[in-house]
């Protein structure tokens, strides 16, 4: 099922905790990432919008049709038939990506900022819980949680690359940045009890994957100012750091199967998101 593996390129933190999972589950996170990011990759590349927009629309007619000439879109099917995935999902992550396609982009409102990390990233945690065998629902909205947690971190690093974009998600202000961090983490928050309800021989390596991505808002807070943040570049997580925080969610792991508390009574913050998009037809 693996075609490019734009999860090893693209997405190292990812990639690092896909290491603990077994490897045919591993291979169809990567498929399924490997749509998600040839999708995107059209909304990123160097062309003109009309090209973009002619790619964009090629593109998702194709998935429509069931073009599997190409294997991206072949893969992405044989998830969607074998997770019961809805495609309304799919349409959701199309309509994120998108948004993307303009000139300019710039989001207005809390309620923007949440919507567009759900469709871009929140739709992929939905996905990806459902590869994961996740059933309940509470569990399948706490892995929306994390999918936008982890999009918020992506805004929160991405200010002067994303400006460079003409692409405005949250304003150039050490202050703004810190607002959207702070937001990732009651969603992050949000995402720890659910992890229970992944199966035993997935569930360390959500766990890894949410403790490096936390750790990279973090490592942005440390910045204490925008004249340091400008300074630093992009922000990662060296692998050092990645082994301490691997090492870490061991703790989490032992953690999660001596608590009690389980996501039934977590309130999701999802009002905002519900006012133009129903979670409940997606889970």
């Amino acid at each position: 099922m693996l075609t490019k593996n734009y999860l090893a390129i693209y997405a190292k933190s990812f990639n690092w905790a896909g290491f603990f999972l077994p490897k045919k589950t591993y291979e169809k996170c990567s498929a399924l990432y490997d749509f998600c990011r040839e999708a995107d990759n059209i909304a990123d590349d160097e062309n003109k919008i009309e090209v973009k927009k002619d790619n964009f629309i090629k593109f998702r007619n194709n998935f429509i049709n069931k073009n599997y000439d190409d294997p991206v879109i072949k893969n992405m099917w044989g998830l969607i038939n074998e997770f019961s995935i809805s495609t309304k999902i799919v349409d959701d992550l199309f309509e994120g990506i998108n948004s993307d396609i303009k000139e300019n982009v710039k989001l207005n409102s809390k309620k923007e900022l949440l919507i567009y990390s759900y469709r871009v990233a929140g739709t992929v945690g939905l996905m990806m819980a459902k590869i994961l065998n996740v059933h309940k629902e509470p569990s399948l909205k706490s892995a929306i949680d994390l999918g936008i947690a982890m999009q918020l971190t992506n805004i929160s690093r991405d200010v002067m690359e994303d400006k460079k974009n003409k692409r405005f998600y949250i304003n150039e202000s050490f202050e703004d940045i810190k607002t959207t961090i702070k937001l990732s983490e009651k969603f992050y928050e949000n995402s720890f009890y659910s992890i229970k309800e992944i199966p035993l021989s997935f569930r360390f390596s959500i766990l890894v994957a949410r403790r490096v991505y936390r750790k990279i808002g973090y490592k942005i807070l440390n910045k204490q100012n925008i004249e340091n943040y400008k300074k630093s570049g992009k922000i990662y997580v060296s692998n050092i750091e990645k082994i301490i925080e691997t090492f870490l969610s061991i703790f989490d792991l032992i953690k999660l199967s001596l608590i009690s508390k389980n996501d039934d009574n977590i309130n999701h913050d999802h009002n905002l998101i519900n006012e133009e998009i129903n979670l409940n037809e997606r889970i």
